[in-house]
């Protein structure tokens, strides 16, 4: 199975964002350096997992902080993203060898042993910094909350979009008169759109990039469309299953059909296809600068609401702070001006197609001006679809290790979509029962800790 972060990393051309950014007069950018000056009074260490155009927006924000902060000198480390940053992190935090900031996908938290492997954030002292609950949506911030303690500060979310073509579309008399895809609403309306645009291709254009047979997309986009339909996962104490078979296989018939009715090609590299001419594809936003790049005109939207409810995939990257015994001090003060600052400035994060989690930033006209980004960030915003709140959830985690290759099994006929909607419920039972292995507790043991 592929994975997202191969698409990240030679998708998104470094130079894109930084060039877009200088030109709509945002935050100058720095000089690149990323040792620890020499002189300078505070020192914090800082790792993130952003490769690709992130991370070259991110040493932007970075050394942008460095001019504004002479006095405090960063060194940041990138690690390799996904499962390893993730073991190498938990690692040194358990050795107390941790760095003083780190970056950690919202979702990921609940596993991550708040109060051993984390630490909380002093939210009176962010508030010094000028970060403040009220500044964020309160769904997200809430996210980021473990047993009435901050323990992830988000800076964003990242969703999953629908990208159209609109050379495509406009011929194929698909658009509106503000030259948009009009939002669909059942998936009768979705299948005659792909209908529509299907005319106008070549033979063998695929008509939607699918990711058909990508364990991570495929987790993300069933979590999309089955909160559509209203489906749940566990109870509120985390020890019986609340899945929905009958939803879920509702799911995965959708996905199916566009197999068996020809609009997707299985293996194809979706994002590709999309700049040869294919009319749709779903990807994620950090294919935003990507597309720009190469002159495609294009929009993007939060998946269609094929199921008469809106939601869209979202995770947030956050700042968190890995434990240290005795934190504190001049590092750990540098550490909460850092991430506040990020934070605080998170426009050329915002080139990169992510979502400002800070409300300010979210709401500033230069980028509301944005586009794409104008037509999908506020609804992906108010109707996010979040994987559970339990350990075994979060970026690329066990989740979609284990239920992913399943609904890709039935995207490509190798599994009929009730056998799989019964095989996800059982890979779900056998998850609720199983022991993080952080902390040696069901998920249920650990909401009863948590309430001790």
């Amino acid at each position: 199975m592929g994975q997202p972060g191969l698409n990240r990393r030679h998708f998104l051309g470094a130079a894109g964002g930084l060039v877009t950014a200088a030109s709509l007069g945002f935050a100058a950018l720095g000089s690149g350096a990323d040792a620890l000056a020499t002189g300078a009074r505070t020192r914090v260490r800082y790792w993130n997992l952003f490769q690709g155009g992130d991370g070259a927006n991110q040493v932007a924000m970075v050394d942008a902080f460095r001019k504004a902060f002479p006095g405090t000198a960063v060194k940041d480390s990138t690690l390799t993203w996904g499962g390893p940053y993730y073991t190498k992190l938990a690692m040194a935090a358990a050795g107390n060898r941790a760095p003083d900031l780190a970056v950690m996908h919202q979702g990921r938290v609940p596993g991550f042993a708040p109060g051993r492997l984390l630490d909380p954030w002093d939210t009176g002292l962010l508030a010094e910094y000028g970060v403040r609950e009220a500044d964020f949506n309160p769904v997200l911030w809430k996210r980021g909350v473990v047993d009435g303690e901050l323990y992830a500060l988000p800076l964003d979310i990242h969703v999953q979009l629908c990208f159209y073509r609109k050379d495509v579309c406009r011929r194929a008399g698909l658009l509106d008169s503000a030259g948009r895809l009009p939002a669909v609403t059942s998936t009768d309306d979705w299948f005659a759109v792909l209908k529509e645009a299907r005319k106008q291709l070549k033979r063998g254009q695929q008509t939607l990039g699918l990711h058909a047979n990508d364990q991570n997309f495929c987790w993300w986009f069933f979590v999309a469309f089955y909160q559509q339909l209203g489906g749940t996962y566990f109870d509120a104490a985390q020890t019986d299953l609340t899945f929905d078979t009958g939803k879920a296989t509702e799911v995965l018939e959708f996905f199916r059909k566009h197999v068996t009715d020809g609009y997707v090609t299985p293996g194809e590299t979706d994002a590709e296809a999309f700049l040869a001419g294919s009319p749709f594809t779903w990807e994620g936003n950090w294919s935003v600068p990507y597309f720009t790049g190469e002159k495609v005109d294009y929009g993007a939207q939060p998946l269609p609401a094929v199921f008469g409810t809106p939601a869209t995939h979202a995770e947030s990257h956050s700042f968190v702070l890995p434990h240290r015994a005795g934190r504190g001090g001049a590092a750990d003060e540098g550490a909460y001006r850092l991430a506040a600052y990020m934070v605080t400035h998170a426009t050329t994060w915002a080139l990169g197609g992510h979502i400002p989690a800070y409300l300010p930033t979210f709401e500033d006209p230069g980028y509301r001006e944005l586009t794409p980004q104008n037509e999908y960030s506020r609804p992906a915003m108010d109707h996010q679809a979040n994987e559970p709140h339990i350990w075994f959830a979060g970026s690329t985690g066990i989740l979609a290790q284990r239920l992913g290759p399943v609904i890709a099994s039935s995207n490509l006929g190798s599994t009929a979509p009730d056998k799989a909607a019964r095989r996800l419920k059982s890979l779900l039972e056998q998850l609720l029962a199983a022991k993080n292995p952080m902390t040696g507790r069901t998920a249920a043991q650990e909401l009863k800790g948590a309430a001790a």
